[in-house]
């Protein structure tokens, strides 16, 4: 049930590297229980922003207050309120499922006499709990993304963040993905914050939707009264109409350099 409260309030947020400019003065809301999607071309500043609001990355100028909690005032409380889910898997393969839930409850305090249920609850919720003493190397894209799921709603967050989820898996994964999301999103009343290249997958589950072009937030609404504002009959074609249809080649370049830059170090 979402309320009209704001639990994420971003004012003039900007962030700066040397002299170009990733995120440049934005501002939104994200309220209590809704599912808020985050969507942008490659280098438009989506993971950017994400770092900062879950303190990763020091903002350059302005104000982020996250479930109350004032953004480099107490980082620790915005820490606690949030479980994400990043692109590429953060679950140690070399740990059973039982074993990285078991590590994340420790790391997160969450109390010793409701653990062991919590991690039993959540395993099932996942349809992972037969494969629990399972290595993860063992896991397919679709179960670790499932785990890494769980393991970020282990402390209760208020919020959760999903930066590109789906990315890799087939489309039936995907889909049970997203009904695990709607079903936590409606039990808990967990507010939803998620980036997603597949825009037919917002367009169904997102209750409002910003987007974000060259660090500039270019239109924010629903799917519905964003396709009225460009007129078109998809998310797909009206997110076309606002951000253009070049292929963003600044991300992936980047992250080309880098892989070259690391190989080189290693001959």
């Amino acid at each position: 049930m979402t309320s009209k409260e704001p639990i994420i309030k971003v004012k003039h947020l900007t962030k700066k590297f040397k002299d170009f400019v990733a995120v440049n003065n934005i501002s939104f809301d994200v309220f209590k229980g809704e599912i808020f999607a985050f969507l942008g071309p490659n280098g438009a500043g989506k993971s950017t922003t994400i770092k900062m609001l879950t303190t990763l990355l020091e903002p350059s100028d302005g104000e982020i207050i996250l479930n109350g909690f004032r953004r480099g005032d107490n980082n620790d409380g915005i820490r606690k309120s949030f479980g994400i889910v990043f692109q590429d898997s953060s679950l140690d393969d070399d740990l059973t499922a039982l074993e990285n839930m078991k590590l994340h409850a420790v790391l997160y305090k969450v109390p010793k006499d409701v653990r062991q249920k919590r991690i039993d609850d959540l395993l099932q919720f996942v349809e992972l709990y037969d494969r629990k003493n399972n290595l993860v190397k063992t896991f397919s894209g679709g179960m670790k993304r499932r785990l890494e799921i769980a393991r970020g709603l282990l402390h209760h967050p208020k919020i959760l963040f999903l930066d590109e989820p789906t990315l890799g898996l087939d489309p039936q994964t995907r889909n049970h993905l997203w009904s695990y999301i709607k079903d936590i999103n409606k039990k808990e009343n967990m507010t939803v914050f998620l980036t997603t290249h597949y825009m037919a997958e917002a367009e169904k589950i997102a209750d409002r939707i910003a987007i974000i072009d060259h660090g500039k937030i270019v239109a924010s609404g629903t799917a519905k009264s964003l396709m009225a504002e460009t007129k078109t009959n998809s998310l797909e074609d009206a997110f076309l109409n606002l951000t253009g249809h070049e292929i963003r080649e600044e991300e992936i370049n980047s992250l080309e350099r880098l892989r070259n830059h690391r190989s080189h170090m290693r001959h």
